[in-house]
């Protein structure tokens, strides 16, 4: 009888989240719905009616939208911009945190530790003084910004690869080094690929940073034939406020490339964490 109660009481809990995980669900999708189904409406049309279906569905607002946006150009550089320095950044801060690791002294402590509370300082705290130095270098153009985001980006993912390559023994280096192997190979073909769930986490991370950062692009970038998606978004949306049809359009096809991503990150997102845990 108890058992019978039990039961029952579960399937009513499970019933009871379940209609709260697709009110949930609901609440979160309802800004994407009224985004969507205003892009196919007539600028007429969408002040008479904001949650309903549009009368007669539209393509001319993505037309416009397209074409004003530069939207194959604008990509390309956002996907050069991320994937460059999501690159970049897991170079680096892979055989940095390799040598923090494997070094015991008291210099790779502190510099470890340094990188750590770099994670603390926010980014409006440096922000004007770095713009300064960068602009005395000439570097207020789309290297100047990889360079940047590889120094903002180096201290969370040091963090992350350091504590997965405690979990290496460092017999496999000591085996590749008696068998001739420089230090370089020994990271490249011996360390670097154990590290897989980890790259993989450390790549996801930067990317969605990197993609839709705002504040450093605007700062750094001034010219607009160089402009990443969110930055031309920001124009294009000032430019077209009272002309909304065409400003959700613009605004539909950034979001496309960020779902597109997510769904083909979330796969591996998940085996990363899987992969990490188990080795821990």
């Amino acid at each position: 009888m108890e058992q019978k109660k039990r039961r029952s009481k579960l399937k009513f809990n499970n019933i009871v989240l379940g209609i709260f995980g697709i009110l949930l669900a609901l609440l979160f999708l309802s800004p994407f719905y009224i985004i969507f189904i205003n892009s196919f409406k007539s600028k007429r049309e969408l002040f008479e009616s904001t949650l309903y279906f549009p009368a007669i569905w539209t393509t001319d607002n993505y037309k416009s939208a397209f074409e004003r946006l530069q939207f194959f150009k604008t990509l390309g550089i956002s996907i050069f911009v991320t994937a460059t320095s999501v690159v970049v950044i897991i170079i680096f801060t892979s055989m940095a945190a390799w040598v923090l690791e494997r070094n015991n002294g008291k210099t790779s402590t502190i510099t470890f530790y340094m990188f750590i509370a770099a994670m603390l300082i926010p980014f409006q705290a440096v922000m004007l003084p770095l713009v300064r130095i960068m602009g005395k270098l000439n570097l207020l153009n789309i290297g100047g910004l990889i360079f940047m985001y590889l120094g903002f980006g180096s201290s969370l993912s040091i963090f992350l690869y350091h504590g997965f390559l405690k979990s290496i023994p460092r017999e496999l280096e000591d085996a590749a080094m008696i068998d001739g192997c420089s230090k370089f190979k020994t990271f490249w073909y011996i360390i670097f690929p154990l590290l897989k769930p980890t790259t993989i986490t450390v790549a996801i991370l930067n990317v969605v940073w990197i993609w839709n950062d705002f504040l450093l692009p605007s700062l750094v970038i001034n010219k607009p034939a160089t402009q990443t998606i969110p930055l031309k978004t920001f124009f294009f949306f000032g430019e077209y406020t009272k002309q909304w049809n065409f400003a959700l359009a613009g605004l539909v096809l950034t979001i496309i490339p960020v779902i597109v991503f997510y769904f083909l990150a979330q796969k591996h997102i998940i085996k990363s964490i899987t992969a990490g845990s188990i080795k821990s």
